[in-house]
């Protein structure tokens, strides 16, 4: 197995994207809401729903808010927290 040796700017693109790894799964969240929104199709509804509790457990939100929004299925519900989530000021690390 071959060593990953990576660039100055390299390292720094993967060290920027992972620093910004919640900004950019809150914005596919986002994008997921509005999916959910136009999908017409109950199996459409059911993929989007899987990748939306994918996007929220690396989110690192609680399981037990999780569980709620996913047993709802309630896309209004998911876009209010989105929105709480959003105006949540960003940790700095």
């Amino acid at each position: 197995m071959a060593k990953n040796d990576y660039s100055q700017f390299q390292k720094g693109v993967i060290s920027g994207y992972y620093n910004n790894l919640d900004t950019i799964m809150l914005g596919k969240l986002a994008e997921l809401v509005t999916e959910l929104y136009l999908a017409d199709t109950k199996a459409k509804k059911d993929r989007l729903w899987q990748r939306a509790h994918k996007a929220m457990v690396k989110l690192k939100i609680s399981p037990t808010i999780i569980n709620h929004i996913m047993q709802k299925e309630d896309v209004e519900i998911l876009a209010k927290n989105l929105q709480d989530w959003l105006n949540t000021p960003k940790k700095k690390k």
